[in-house]
């Protein structure tokens, strides 16, 4: 037998008793799927885990956010894009609540300092008065304070028996009218300066025993 009919014998048996595949279609050991059909399945699998990540993010999202818990209007399943859109007006109103407090809190932080001068500063005045016992003959009865905010109110007064009140429409009209033009800052300063002046001059010609008279 010659060599070239020995290997026409020899490919002839291996050609009848083996198949010949693609490299794409080698079999692993233990697996029954080409490999194109495994790489395919293996995509489809971690695109499930993708898609169900994103669904786990998005359940978690909606329970988070209280905007996202209210049920839809037409009945349906919020859509992601308004649960992201919700979650974004959360969040920014979440920051402008935090602005806002932050600014109060400052805001109080000021008020603090401002009454700690204030308890400071009475805090020397009373130990200022507790040095000078007779600096108290000196200081203004409650009755004199009376007659100056009696006298203030007299003046105020005068001005306001002007006022219409024939109906309460028209007395408030008079009173925003009245207080617009009689209750401003120049004209309260007007008044109050020329009741001091008069109960100065008062206690002067007549000495400090003569409060009650005035």
């Amino acid at each position: 037998m010659s060599t070239r009919l020995y290997e026409g014998y020899e490919r002839d048996f291996i050609s009848s008793h083996f198949i010949f595949k693609d490299d794409d279609e080698v079999e692993e050991k233990g697996s029954n799927l080409p490999y194109k059909d495994r790489r395919r399945e293996a995509h489809t699998q971690a695109e499930q885990k993708r898609r169900d990540a994103i669904k786990k993010g998005y359940d978690s999202l909606q329970g988070l956010v209280p905007t996202c818990q209210q049920p839809d209007i037409s009945g349906y399943k919020m859509s992601k894009a308004t649960v992201l859109q919700k979650s974004i007006d959360y969040i920014q109103f979440l920051l402008q609540k935090k602005k806002k407090e932050e600014e109060e809190r400052n805001a109080l932080r000021k008020d603090v300092v401002a009454l700690q001068i204030m308890k400071a500063n009475y805090e020397q005045m009373v130990k200022s008065q507790q040095n000078q016992p007779g600096l108290t003959e000196n200081r203004v009865s409650d009755e004199l304070k009376f007659h100056v905010f009696q006298s203030i109110l007299e003046q105020l007064f005068i001005t306001f028996n002007t006022i219409s009140v024939n109906n309460f429409s028209e007395l408030s009209a008079c009173v925003f009218t009245w207080l617009e033009e009689h209750c401003k800052p120049q004209s309260l300063r007007q008044i109050v300066e020329a009741v001091l002046q008069r109960v100065y001059a008062s206690r002067s010609y007549a000495g400090p025993k003569s409060e009650r008279n005035i």
